[in-house]
């Protein structure tokens, strides 16, 4: 969608998605990789503990709860953070947030108690709050809404990607390294990751551009075009524009609990993969890590896919809908699977399903937010969402010491996926389908 000079709307020409491909090459990588590296620094936790768990004594609770308060400090930070963010501009703040999760990351190495354990995830999710709401309203900046599932849908592959690559390679640091320099393999996992966090903030501050305006790399045209398509697309939305109407606004609270279903599933799978895979009869860190890639890669397809359909029919429900069904019937099956084979296909399934729904459901509440709004809006979704990183994990690892099973957990996560489900069908078409 674009603006001619009289205020018309006109479809887009091919110049102008020329244009945005361009746009998309220059900031996309970058960011996509630096959402690689942030969620690989978030989940590695789920496998420091093959290891980590039986070197320090960690019951599966302590684990949980340690995995999990990572979003207490996400949740009382992301919305100042956000609100910063959108003041000061995306370079110099997403540059801070990923060298200080970098720093911290690596000092888990150290980590001896479940208090230090505990406090160290609190401080990586404080340092960490507002990087992926920050993208998702930078994003903003630079596409119209009818641009953005598949935007939104690249960068969250991050997620997907980080567990493709990072699993077989957490796995192989573990195997390989431990007992080097008298340091376990948790250990050296834990600073050999830290690493490219630090290094990509420096990046950061070196090609991210704030807005549009700040692009060298684009002609003054072409930076019109670009601001013209902005400016249309907030004039067509009827949501909050303030700060405090947000706060007021039935309909992000709304948001937030459909979110909050979904990362109950997301954070379910991602980080007891490991574990989940080790159950179903495989041995071995790296092989573990392995076969743990698969579920991943069948997600980066089935987000894409779901997103370049939802972008290209405008309709926004049922695109979300789909893939929270497909994951609920991974989870409910691969609950009770001990064939190695049958647990790979329907975990493959489950996280194709519950990944898509994050990239997919960003489209709903960016329809209606604008200005300052968007950033905190975005801001508060998305953190008191992510309290259900906090209580998925927690929840797991209490029901896995008291039946020492993952089945009922499994079950559980399903039934969000069903709530979140109908509670997208309960928004109205018409205030997303754009």
């Amino acid at each position: 969608m674009s603006v001619t000079t009289d205020g018309a709307i006109r479809a887009p020409s091919s110049a102008e998605d020329g244009l945005y491909r361009k746009v998309a090459f220059r900031i996309m990588p970058l960011l996509v990789l630096c959402y690689v590296i942030a969620y690989l620094d978030r989940v590695n936790v789920g496998f420091a503990k093959l290891q980590m768990s039986a070197d320090l004594g960690f019951s599966e609770t302590v684990f949980g709860l340690g995995a999990g308060i990572f979003f207490l400090g996400y949740f009382f930070f992301e919305v100042p953070s956000n609100v910063v963010l959108h003041r000061v501009g995306a370079r110099l703040w997403i540059a801070r947030i990923m060298i200080t999760w970098g720093i911290l990351s690596a000092l888990f190495m150290f980590v001896q108690t479940p208090w230090q354990f505990y406090v160290l995830r609190f401080l990586l999710g404080a340092a960490e709050a507002g990087f992926y709401p920050g993208v998702i309203l930078y994003l903003t900046y630079w596409f119209p809404s009818n641009r953005r599932a598949k935007m939104f849908a690249i960068f969250q592959a991050g997620s997907p990607a980080a567990g493709i690559f990072g699993n077989p390679l957490s796995g192989w640091i573990m195997q390989y390294f431990d007992g080097h320099h008298g340091w376990a393999g948790w250990q050296w996992m834990f600073l050999i990751e830290a690493i490219p966090a630090v290094l990509l903030g420096l990046v950061v501050i070196a090609m991210l551009d704030n807005r549009v305006q700040d692009a060298k790399w684009l002609s003054q045209g072409e930076k019109d075009v670009l601001a013209r398509n902005i400016e249309a697309d907030a004039g067509g939305k009827t949501g909050s524009h303030s700060i405090r109407a947000v706060f007021s606004d039935w309909r992000v609270w709304m948001m937030c609990l459909i979110y909050f279903s979904f990362v109950m599933g997301q954070y379910g799978l991602t980080l007891w993969m490991p574990t989940l895979v080790r159950a179903s009869g495989v041995t071995g860190n790296f092989n573990i890590g392995l076969l743990s890639a698969v579920p991943f890669i069948c997600a980066i397809v089935a987000m894409v896919l779901f997103s370049r359909s939802a972008d290209r029919h405008r309709e926004r429900r049922w695109h979300l809908v789909a893939p929270a069904m497909l994951g609920t019937v991974g989870f409910i099956v691969a609950a009770t699977a001990t064939n190695t084979t049958v647990a790979i296909i329907f975990l493959s399934m489950a996280a194709a399903g519950v990944l898509a729904c994050a990239p997919l459901f960003w489209s709903l509440p960016t329809a209606f937010l604008t200005g300052a709004a968007a950033a905190s809006g975005i801001a508060i979704i998305n953190s008191v969402a992510n309290l259900a990183g906090f209580a998925s994990p927690y929840m797991i690892g209490v029901l896995r010491d008291m039946t020492q099973s993952s089945e009922i957990g499994m079950y559980v996560l399903a039934g969000f996926l069903v709530l979140g489900a109908i509670l997208v069908l309960m928004v109205p078409a018409k205030m997303v389908n754009r």
